[in-house]
């Protein structure tokens, strides 16, 4: 069954991105599709929420919803901002550096559009062409995905990835606590209770190196860990 009808929410959650934010904005913009764009600002610091703040005045034309968290908050707690102001039958999350490419939006919407899949994960290891860093990040979203499919069950080759995406009516009543990067695992958790059906789609992967903005550690990877044991066997 075709979802023919198609409006699409796209959330990017920013922190600190002064230096990528308009050209993936842009990027955004020109995707061919009817929709809405929810940018949360998390606190920017760098001229980010400047920068924001008169695109909002500059684009009155476009469908364009800018939220400023007066404090940073986290990831977790931007997306969850973003879903409670989307309203799109289509809910596609978009981070606001350059490491994935917006251009791959008919790939991980299709699962979707085609009535097969309430959730579409973009794996950055199932062989789509990926800038090559961080052997250690590597072996630590192994481990992650491994731990995480162990309580799930479910055979993700990429579960922290960046691009997820989700029809409206799988995330009804699901309420996200996680304020920071325990978003993956507590949203994978999430779904996989309420036995959605989930697909995931090769992408290409621009990773970033920390001189050029990358944010997650070591110190993320632990917390991941916890959020898989917190969200698969105490709550739900």
């Amino acid at each position: 069954m075709y979802i023919v009808f198609m409006f699409l929410s796209i959330i990017i959650p920013a922190y600190n991105e002064i230096h990528t934010i308009g050209e993936i904005l842009q990027k955004v913009f020109e995707t061919p599709y009817d929709k809405e764009i929810i940018i949360v600002d998390d606190g920017s610091k760098d001229g980010t929420r400047e920068y924001l703040t008169r695109l909002k005045e500059k684009e009155k034309d476009k469908n364009i919803k800018i939220i400023f968290h007066e404090k940073n908050m986290g990831k977790g707690a931007s997306i969850r901002t973003g879903i409670s102001a989307a309203t799109g039958d289509i809910i596609l999350i978009q981070d606001a550096d350059l490491e994935y490419d917006p251009r791959e939006y008919p790939k991980l919407l299709a699962p979707i559009i085609e009535g097969k899949a309430d959730v579409v994960y973009g794996s950055r290891f199932m062989g789509g062409p990926h800038r090559v860093l961080f052997f250690w990040h590597y072996v630590g979203n192994k481990i992650i995905t491994l731990l995480s499919n162990m309580f799930t069950d479910l055979n993700l080759s990429d579960m922290e990835t960046g691009y997820k995406v989700f029809t409206k009516e799988v995330l009804k009543g699901v309420e996200i606590k996680s304020n920071r990067f325990g978003l993956e695992p507590e949203i994978t958790a999430k779904m996989a209770n309420k036995k959605a059906r989930i697909y995931e789609v090769d992408i290409a992967y621009y990773g970033r190196s920390y001189q050029e903005g990358k944010k997650i550690t070591w110190r993320d990877g632990i917390k991941a860990l916890l959020a898989i044991l917190r969200y698969n066997l105490f709550s739900k």
